[in-house]
């Protein structure tokens, strides 16, 4: 159990029944006390809501269990992962993976969070390296302020890159924003 007041940015609480996790807090003095106003995202669901917490009021602390796991394959809208410590493998459905699907490639690792046996989370490292498969070509002379142009990655995601970047170049992108970070050697 937490108090209201000790609600941070990033702490998952059970509310009715549902996993929250904090997106935004704000602490507001009243005359006579003081408020929490907090964002909410449903791990579940996924939609945000907003909430007001009194100082004293009693929540319940989620703990997730989370655990690094592999991404092997995908069986059409089914993608199979593995603990890398038990090798016990997983199945993870399509609409439940979201955006992340946009930076996994087979045997990256992510780090998957449960609670009480159900997937609430799935986390990848803030960069990741991919292979551009298609974009105009680089000329000579082209910098890396002069400009950017679309190049689709080696999962299918399309990103702006500057315009020196070429077919068959890996680069990192940030997962956080899909933003192209650096070429990588």
């Amino acid at each position: 159990m937490i108090s209201g007041r000790e609600l941070r940015k990033g702490i998952i609480i059970e509310l009715d029944g549902t996993l929250y996790q904090v997106v935004d807090y704000q602490h507001v003095k009243m005359k006579r006390t003081a408020l929490a106003r907090v964002k909410l995202r449903d791990l579940t669901a996924g939609h945000t809501i907003e909430r007001s917490f009194q100082s004293n009021d009693k929540l319940v602390r989620a703990r997730l269990d989370t655990r690094p796991m592999q991404y092997l394959y995908n069986d059409g809208d089914i993608y199979h992962f593995m603990d890398t410590e038990s090798f016990e493998q997983i199945e993870i459905n399509r609409k439940r993976l979201g955006d992340v699907l946009n930076y996994l490639k087979e045997s990256s690792t992510v780090e998957v969070s449960s609670y009480k046996d159900e997937i609430v989370d799935i986390e990848l490292p803030v960069a990741v390296e991919l292979e551009v498969i298609a974009t105009e070509p680089g000329f000579k002379g082209d910098t890396a302020t002069g400009g950017n142009k679309p190049a689709t990655l080696e999962t299918g995601f399309t990103i702006q890159v500057p315009l020196f970047i070429n077919e068959g170049d890996i680069i990192k992108v940030d997962t956080r924003t899909g933003e192209y970070l650096e070429r990588s050697s």
